[in-house]
C-alpha cells in the first residue's frame, strides 16, 4: 500500500505506526555538599548504592540531635530503596574510643570508687568545697555565654545543696550534696587520680552500655539497622595499617609517638585538594581544636605538629588513657582516621554517599576526605556528601556538652515514633528543624487528618455489595477526582526527585485527602455511596507512600494500624460483630424516635458516647445514612470524649453567663425606670455639679405645662451655640420638646416620662 493508502500489487501491508512523543520525567537530584548544589544522582555501579554514615559517639543517652540525623537518613534510605528501587548497602560506625568517652569512663569509675567508700557527710562537704575552688576558677575564665550559663546553673545547684551541710552536718544532706556536686567531684577526682586508671576494660564498659541504649532508641523510632556496623575498638589493627600506608605515600609524619597528617603537602600535591567541603574554614583554629578533641590540644601536643592545620592520625597514649600497640609505641586512633579505615575496609576506594550532621563538615569530613584520598591515591573517595540540618529546641541551640538537650526517651514519652517521623517528613532533611510544641502539634494534626480519611474509606469498603457491585459507573465527579489524583502523584514524584523534598510531598498528599474528603461529603449529602474502587486506589497509594517513608509498619493494607501488627486480624474478626451491634442500635433508635421514647434514645447515646469508646470503637450517626463504625485506639477516643465534654461545658457556661448578664441588664433597666424624675439627674455626678433648686422639676409630670430652667454643667470641651470654647455654665432652652410632651393628651406613664427626660439629656 502506498502512502495514500492505495493497494500495491493486490496485497495489503501493515499500516505505519509512530511512537508517541511522550514526556521527560524528572530524575533524582541530591544536594551534594561537595558542590553545594543539587546534582543528578548517578551511582557508580549500576543500581547498587554504597552508603556510609557517621554513627554516634556512645558516652551518654541518645538525644533529639541524634534523631535528627538518623531519622532523616532512614527516610532517605527507605525512599532510595522502596521508591526509586536502588539496591542500597548501608554501613555505619560506632565511635567507642574518643576523648569524651575516655574522660567520662574514667570519671565514672573514680566517682563510683568514691561512693563505695561511703564517706561521712563532713568528708563530702570538705571534698566538695575543695572541688568547688578549681570549678569556680574555670567558671570565671569561661567566655562562651552558653557554656558559662550551664556552669553557673551547676554552681547554683551545688550552692543550694551546701546550705544544710554547712549549718549542720547530716548524712542525708551529704548524699544530696554528693549527687548535686557529682560533676565537680568527678573533675576534681580525675585531676588527682585519673592518671592511675589504665585498664582498657574500664574504658569499654561505658560505650558498650550506651551503644545498647542507642540501638533500643533507634528500634523505638523505627529506624532500620545498618547492613554493617563497625566499632573503632574492633578495627585498631586496620587503622594502624591505614596510617602506615599514608606515611608510605608521603602525607604523614611521626612526632613523639604520635602520627600527624601533613595538610600542606597534601594541599600542594598535583591531584589533591584540602578542605573540599568548607575551604573557607581552613585555618580556623577554634574549629580545628574542637575537631582534635578535648584531650589533644595541650601546648605540648600542639608543638608536635608542623602546622596548626595538621591533625592526628595516631595519638600516643598518656597515663589514664587506653592504649594499643603500634610501630610508634602505645597509642590510640585519632578521631578522623576511624571512619576512613572502617569505611575503606567495607566499601573500598570510593563510595556513592557519605552522610552525617551539618556540624561534621569541617574539620571531621574534610579530614576524612584528605586522609582517605591520600591512602587510596585518588580524588573521589566520596561522590555525594549529604549533611542533615541542625536541630533546635524551641528556637534555642541544642548541645549535649551544655546539658541542653532532650533525650529520645523523653521525646517518645510525649509523642509517638510515627508523630516524630511525620514532623521530620514535614521539613526538609537538609535545613534546620525546630523541635517545639508547635512542630509536634502540626504533626499530630496531620496524623489525625490522614487517619480520619483512612477510617472513612474503610467504612465505605465495608458497605455490602456483590462482586459486580464494586465496579460503579463513573460520573463527572469521579473523573475530576481521578484526574487530580494522577496530577498529585506526578507532583509527589517531582518533589521526591527534587532532593527528596518530603515537605512538598506531604503537602501534595494533604491536598489529595482534602479533595477526596470533599468528594465523599458531596456524595453523602446526596445520600449516595462514594465510588469504592476510586477511594480504595487513593487510600492504597497514600498508605504505600507512608510505608515507604517508614511511617507505617506491618501488613495493614489501608491506613494506620490500631493496636499493633495484629490489627488486621483484630479488625477482620471484630468488625462483623460491631456491624450487627450498630445495625441493631440504629433500628432501636428509629423505633424510639417514632414513638418518642426519649429514655431509649438516651441509652443509645450512652452506648455511643461512653461504652464503646472504652473498647476503642467510635460510632458516627448520619441522618438518612447507615451508622459509621470505626476502630480507633482507646486513648484517642477517650481524649476526644474529654475534649468534647470540655467544649460542651464551656459552651454551657457561656450560655449561662449570657443569660445571667441579660437578666442583670433587665433588672437594672427596671430599677432605673423606678427612679423619681427629681432624682434622676442628681445621680450623674460625673456630668452635673449643681442644680437650680428654684425650679420645680415636678412640673415635668404635670400635663399642659412647659418647664424652663437652667442646669449647670461641669467644665468640659463642649460648644455652646456657635462657640467652640468650653463654658463653665452653658445653658440651652429645652422648653420646646418638654412643652410638646406636656401638651400631648392622655395620662403620663413612668416609661413616657423617662423617654421624655432622655430627649432632654443630649441637649445639655
Amino acid at each position: 500500500m502506498s502512502s495514500s493508502g492505495e493497494l500495491v500489487k493486490g496485497k495489503r501491508v501493515q499500516h505505519p505506526w509512530s511512537a508517541p512523543a511522550g514526556s521527560n520525567l524528572p530524575k533524582l537530584r541530591l544536594y551534594n555538599s561537595l558542590t553545594r548544589t543539587k546534582e543528578l544522582f548517578v551511582p557508580q555501579n549500576g543500581n547498587k548504592v554504597s552508603w556510609y554514615c557517621c554513627g554516634p559517639t556512645v558516652y551518654d543517652a541518645s538525644h533529639m540531635g541524634h534523631a535528627r540525623s538518623y531519622i532523616s537518613f532512614d527516610i532517605l534510605r527507605r525512599i532510595l530503596m522502596n521508591y526509586f528501587k536502588y539496591d542500597v548497602f548501608y554501613c555505619m560506625n560506632i565511635t567507642d574510643i574518643d576523648d569524651k568517652i575516655i574522660r567520662r569512663a574514667r570519671q565514672n569509675y573514680l566517682l563510683e570508687q568514691y561512693r563505695e567508700k561511703k564517706p561521712a557527710a563532713a568528708q563530702v562537704l570538705q571534698d566538695v568545697l575543695s572541688a568547688r575552688g578549681p570549678f569556680q576558677a574555670k567558671l570565671a575564665e569561661t567566655t562562651d555565654p552558653d557554656k558559662k550559663q550551664m556552669l553557673e546553673r551547676l554552681d547554683s545547684a551545688v550552692a543550694a545543696a551546701l546550705g544544710p551541710l554547712q549549718g549542720a552536718v547530716e548524712s542525708k544532706a551529704g548524699e544530696v550534696l554528693l549527687e548535686k556536686a557529682k560533676d565537680l567531684l568527678s573533675d576534681w577526682l580525675d585531676a588527682q587520680f585519673g592518671s592511675q586508671v589504665t585498664e582498657n576494660s574500664i574504658f569499654s564498659l561505658l560505650p558498650k552500655f550506651w551503644e545498647g541504649e542507642y540501638h533500643n532508641d533507634m528500634d523505638a523510632l523505627n529506624v532500620l539497622p545498618p547492613d554493617v556496623l563497625t566499632r573503632v575498638s574492633e578495627y585498631c589493627p586496620e587503622i594502624v595499617d591505614f596510617v602506615k600506608k599514608i606515611l608510605d605515600n608521603g602525607f604523614g609524619y611521626e612526632s613523639n609517638g604520635s602520627v600527624y597528617f601533613d595538610t600542606a603537602k597534601f594541599a600542594t600535591s598535583q591531584k589533591h585538594a584540602y578542605g573540599k567541603l568548607v575551604p573557607e574554614a581552613v585555618g580556623d583554629m577554634k574549629a580545628l581544636q574542637e575537631g582534635e578533641g578535648d584531650l589533644s590540644v595541650s601546648a605540648d601536643q600542639l608543638s608536635e605538629k608542623r602546622s596548626q592545620n595538621d591533625f592526628a592520625l595516631w595519638k600516643a597514649s598518656k597515663p589514664g588513657e587506653p592504649s594499643w600497640d603500634s610501630p610508634w609505641g602505645k597509642g590510640r586512633p585519632g578521631w578522623h582516621i576511624e571512619c576512613s579505615a572502617m569505611a575503606g575496609s567495607i566499601l573500598g576506594e570510593s563510595m556513592d554517599i557519605h552522610g552525617g550532621g551539618f556540624d561534621l563538615r569541617f574539620p571531621h569530613h574534610d579530614n576524612e576526605l584528605a586522609q582517605s584520598e591520600a591512602y587510596f591515591e585518588n580524588d573521589h573517595w566520596v561522590r555525594y556528601f549529604l549533611h542533615t540540618g541542625h536541630l533546635t529546641i524551641a528556637g534555642c541551640k541544642m548541645s549535649k556538652s551544655l546539658k541542653n538537650f532532650i533525650t529520645i526517651k523523653d521525646a517518645l514519652a510525649q509523642n509517638t515514633a510515627r508523630q516524630l517521623r511525620l514532623a521530620f517528613l514535614m521539613h526538609s532533611w537538609k535545613d534546620t528543624l525546630d523541635y517545639s510544641s508547635n512542630t509536634m502539634e502540626s504533626a499530630v494534626h496531620y496524623e489525625k487528618f490522614l487517619n480520619e480519611f483512612f477510617l472513612n474509606v474503610k467504612d465505605i469498603l465495608r458497605a455490602p455489595c456483590d462482586v459486580t457491585g464494586q465496579f460503579e459507573k463513573w460520573e463527572a465527579a469521579e473523573m475530576e477526582l481521578n484526574e487530580s489524583f494522577y496530577e498529585r502523584k506526578a507532583a509527589v514524584h517531582a518533589a521526591l526527585c527534587d532532593n527528596v523534598d518530603t515537605r512538598s510531598t506531604m503537602e501534595e498528599m494533604r491536598a489529595l485527602v482534602t479533595q477526596s474528603n470533599t468528594y465523599i461529603a458531596s456524595r453523602k449529602s446526596s445520600k449516595l455511596q462514594p465510588n469504592r474502587m476510586l477511594m480504595k486506589s487513593i487510600a492504597l497509594y497514600l498508605t504505600d507512600m507512608l510505608k515507604t517513608f517508614g511511617a507505617i509498619e506491618g501488613t495493614e493494607p489501608i491506613g494506620f494500624p490500631v493496636g499493633g501488627d495484629g490489627c488486621l486480624q483484630m479488625e477482620t474478626t471484630v468488625m462483623p460483630y460491631l456491624k450487627v451491634l450498630s445495625d441493631f442500635r440504629e433500628s432501636v433508635r428509629k423505633i424510639a424516635r417514632e414513638q418518642n421514647v426519649t429514655e431509649v434514645l438516651q441509652l443509645c447515646d450512652v452506648v455511643r458516647n461512653d461504652t464503646l469508646p472504652e473498647l476503642g470503637v467510635r460510632l458516627e450517626d448520619h441522618e438518612g445514612l447507615p451508622t459509621v463504625v470505626k476502630l480507633v485506639d482507646k486513648e484517642t477516643l477517650l481524649r476526644e470524649r474529654n475534649e468534647k465534654k470540655k467544649m460542651e461545658d464551656e459552651k454551657k457556661n457561656k450560655k449561662e453567663e449570657a443569660a445571667k448578664k441579660k437578666q442583670e441588664q433587665e433588672l437594672a433597666k427596671l430599677a432605673k425606670m423606678k427612679i423619681s424624675p427629681c432624682d434622676m439627674f442628681r445621680s450623674e455626678t460625673d456630668k452635673y455639679s449643681s442644680f437650680d433648686e428654684t425650679v420645680n422639676i415636678q412640673q415635668l409630670v404635670s400635663p399642659r405645662m412647659t418647664w424652663r430652667g437652667r442646669i449647670s454643667v461641669r467644665d468640659r470641651p463642649r460648644s455652646c451655640g456657635n462657640s467652640t470654647r468650653p463654658r463653665r455654665n452653658c445653658t440651652k432652652s429645652i422648653s420646646r420638646p418638654i412643652k410638646m410632651a406636656a401638651e400631648s393628651p392622655g395620662p403620663r406613664s413612668v416609661v413616657k416620662r423617662s423617654r421624655m427626660l432622655q430627649m432632654v439629656t443630649p441637649l445639655l
